[in-house]
């Protein structure tokens, strides 16, 4: 009686780490996986809307930009580009430097576990910083072609679902509230903490944006972002090319 209740009583054990379980649907674990970095994607897209609004843009600029653009920290730029009715050459160029890290991301993000053209196609559309930090991780390498899609559709969601709420949430906003527009400069002002932080002391780097934002706004303050990039770009390249052949530090 004692080894049949012991044997009984194990059998749930054994059932629940059976490896021939059916593992949950890919969808499932994409939602769990998502989570974490999606709710941090609520307040920076409510935000986001609240400014569309206040920028004197309808409400819906919100979600087709976080729908259409999916462009995180240039949807920020976009709308100051937008109200400022900027020439589209501009918006093409300022949308290319900002995004350009994007190239360099799909050298390693598993896009090649995704099947077909419509995936490949939407893989590569919504392949944001927070999808290639999840799906390049080491604990993302068994992922299924389906759950690293399921992944970027449930990031797409919170911020277009923030996005949007906060658009008609931002039109109950009184126009005399100020402040909004700094959302802008907050953001890129923490994405310049986080880099400085995985830097680990490389000072020139930090330095040499500093040089090339004060060159910019001397001589080029009409145009002064672009002109930033291009330098900042440029000066990134040159070192580079100069240190390559240079034995690294041990």
């Amino acid at each position: 009686m004692r080894i049949r209740t012991a044997a009984a009583a194990a059998a749930p054990a054994r059932s629940a780490t059976d490896p021939a379980r059916p593992a949950p649907p890919a969808a499932r674990a994409a939602f769990r996986d998502s989570l974490t970095v999606g709710l941090g994607f609520v307040p920076l897209g409510l935000a986001f809307g609240a400014l569309v609004v206040q920028s004197g843009l309808d409400w819906w600029w919100a979600s087709l930009s976080a729908a259409v653009a999916f462009g995180g920290s240039f949807e920020f730029l976009l709308i100051g580009l937008v109200v400022a009715v900027a020439p589209l050459t501009s918006v093409a160029a300022a949308a290319f430097l900002v995004n350009v890290r994007h190239v360099f991301y799909a050298l390693s993000f598993p896009l090649h576990r995704v099947t077909g053209r419509l995936g490949k196609a939407y893989g590569t559309f919504a392949l944001c910083d927070e999808a290639y930090a999840l799906a390049s991780a080491e604990q993302a390498r068994s992922w299924s072609g389906p759950r690293i899609l399921w992944t970027q559709f449930f990031l797409h969601l919170y911020w277009a679902g923030s996005a949007t709420a906060g658009a008609l949430l931002g039109a109950l906003i009184p126009q005399g509230v100020t402040g909004l527009d700094f959302a802008l400069t907050a953001l890129f002002t923490v994405l310049a903490l986080d880099a400085l932080r995985d830097l680990r002391g490389d000072l020139p780097t930090p330095l040499l944006a500093l040089l090339c934002a004060l060159v910019a706004r001397s001589l080029f303050p009409g145009q002064m972002l672009l002109v930033a990039f291009a330098l900042f770009t440029a000066g990134l390249l040159a070192r580079h090319l100069m240190t390559a052949g240079r034995p690294s530090r041990a």
